[in-house]
């Protein structure tokens, strides 16, 4: 099978029909074959009726329907997890994203190469509460991730299909996908300008509780790539230098205080200096850090996949496990 195409739906029985007919135009015009799987993410309408009726219409049409809303990155998974296709192609279900662009990110994955395609929404026809703060969380991803994209949370992407069985999206970790894909070895991301509809039936989902959501997602997001395996080096060597630090500034008061003493001058006791509670913070709390750290490596250590490695493929090797997850 050439493509599947996840399409997470909530609340959006009035686009399925229309985007399953537009889908599938595009896949008869240059012979793919193809599934499309919806997730129904806890609808309220009649999403899950509506997939029903296109699965009798067309055997290509599959579903999964969630009891109740679990939220995209869940709904991401589950399609991951379902996905036939040598490419895997996610959209929204709300009409914004064309599937016109589907011939293009098949070839850049299946011809070029490419382990994932993100898409860029270069004009976008969305309010501007929704365009500044999704520009500004771009930007700020885009530093702290060191990936080169316009736009992170796109949902109009494509990828290898061993790239969506090597991940695990959980949580709202849908906007940090190429975070994710990079950290599990495959390097080869790209970006396509897509066209961008504007929407036609229901109301945007988006809101500013997700902009918040966004920032604390990319903290933990870019600790667990970087820190996941070792909580030691942040939390050991963010609380050793905090206890060097205010274990000098400690002796420096005691030997000042010594000095003083011996000259027979004027010295003010060392607890009687705001800078000796200042280093006793700091040692409080850089030995809180330490032991946080070490209970970290406690708990990574007893990990059941502490040594789950990806492997593409052996040559002349028997009795090992080829892992995707």
């Amino acid at each position: 099978m050439n493509i599947s195409v996840i399409v997470p739906a909530y609340n959006e029985n009035e686009s399925l029909p229309e985007l399953t007919a537009w889908i599938e135009r595009v896949m008869k015009d240059n012979n793919f074959t193809y599934e499309i799987i919806f997730i129904n993410d806890g609808s309220s309408d009649d999403t899950w009726n509506v997939i029903e009726l296109l699965n009798a219409q067309n055997t290509n049409v599959k579903g999964i329907n969630f009891r109740r809303n679990y939220g995209k990155s869940a709904a991401l998974y589950c399609g991951f997890e379902a996905a036939q296709g040598d490419v895997v192609i996610t959209m929204d279900a709300d009409l914004q994203d064309s599937p016109d662009e589907i011939p293009g990110l098949y070839s850049m994955v299946a011809i070029d190469g490419y382990d994932m395609v993100s898409g860029w929404k270069k004009k976008r026809y969305d309010p501007l509460g929704k365009t500044i703060p999704s520009k500004f969380f771009n930007f700020t991803a885009r530093i702290v991730s060191g990936i080169k994209l316009h736009d992170f949370n796109c949902g109009l992407k494509a990828y290898k299909k061993k790239v969506v069985k090597s991940i695990e999206v959980y949580g709202e970790m849908h906007r940090f996908i190429p975070i994710i894909v990079r950290k599990a070895g495959f390097s080869k991301i790209g970006e396509k300008i897509v066209h961008h509809n504007a929407r036609k039936y229901g109301y945007s989902k988006y809101g500013w509780k997700r902009m918040i959501k966004g920032y604390l997602d990319l903290i933990t997001v870019l600790f667990i790539t970087r820190f996941g395996k070792s909580p030691m080096y942040l939390f050991g060597g963010g609380g050793s230098l905090m206890f060097l630090v205010g274990g000098i500034m400690a002796i420096y008061l005691i030997i000042q205080k010594l000095s003083l003493q011996s000259q027979g001058l004027l010295h003010r006791s060392v607890t009687d200096q705001p800078l000796f509670f200042i280093s006793l913070t700091l040692v409080i709390i850089g030995a809180q850090l330490f032991l946080a750290g070490f209970l970290g490596e406690l708990i990574s250590r007893q990990s059941s996949d502490r040594n789950n490695y990806l492997i593409d493929e052996i040559i002349d090797i028997q009795n090992i496990k080829i892992s995707e997850k």
